[in-house]
């Protein structure tokens, strides 16, 4: 369990050097495998199949505190990593319509 928050813990500053990269989506992926240790470890969320295999480690308060500050900082670094790498596509995309939209008026006019 100890290993699986440090390794979260890792993927989540890899997420953020990546992000200060502009590597979005290399952060997004980051954020994600983060999150993948993650899960199954929180006691405050319900099992998917209780009564089945065996419950999870109990976790220390100082643990529980790591998990839950983890978790939030990926999934709002995750949001943030999404977003900006939308408007990285759009601005491409609207800098390319509108390079073509001069090539087009440039044959027409030219």
């Amino acid at each position: 369990m100890e290993k699986r928050l440090q390794e979260a813990q890792l993927y989540k500053e890899e997420g953020n050097q990546r992000y200060r990269e502009g590597k979005y989506r290399d952060a997004v992926s980051r954020y994600h495998r983060a999150l993948l240790q993650l899960r199954g470890l929180d006691p405050s969320l319900p099992s998917p199949l209780p009564n089945l295999g065996p419950q999870g480690p109990a976790l220390t308060p100082e643990q529980e505190n790591i998990l839950h500050t983890t978790q939030t900082d990926c999934y709002n670094n995750l949001a943030d990593a999404n977003v900006r790498r939308y408007l990285q596509l759009t601005q491409s995309e609207l800098s390319s319509y509108h390079r073509k939209e001069k090539q087009l008026y440039l044959g027409m006019f030219g």
